[in-house]
């Protein structure tokens, strides 16, 4: 089992940044997929941004972030990040760490309880 705490959102005007953090609980983040996501009021959640670190390391980020956002994580503390720059107002939403195990698998098996990150114009 794994638990998933997410931190470090908050209020921040258009153009600024925010690290958020993940840490994850029960087992190594290593071979898992990891992800962030985000859910705005009113929106379905969507994917921000996924990475494989394993078997080639593939990133995804979803074309709204690129270049803005960065995936990263710190395997001794067994967290992972989203470096958050050039934020939009439209960027405001809750925004969930995931994992899962298999990477074919389209779901995720982890989530977390989401952190809100508020833009302001």
């Amino acid at each position: 089992q794994v638990r998933l705490v997410e931190s470090g959102g908050g209020l921040v005007q258009a153009g600024g940044s925010l690290r958020l953090s993940c840490e994850a609980s029960g087992r190594s983040l290593s071979s898992y997929v990891m992800a962030w996501f985000r859910q705005a009021p009113g929106k379905e959640r969507e994917l921000v941004t996924s990475r494989r670190w394993i078997g080639g390391g593939n990133t995804y980020y979803a074309d709204f972030v690129k270049g803005r956002f960065t995936i990263s994580r710190d395997n001794a503390k067994n967290t992972l990040y989203l470096q958050m720059n050039s934020l939009l107002p439209e960027d405001t939403a809750v925004y969930y760490c995931a994992a899962k195990v298999t990477p074919a698998t389209p779901s995720y098996d982890y989530w977390g309880q989401g952190t809100q990150v508020t833009v302001s114009s």
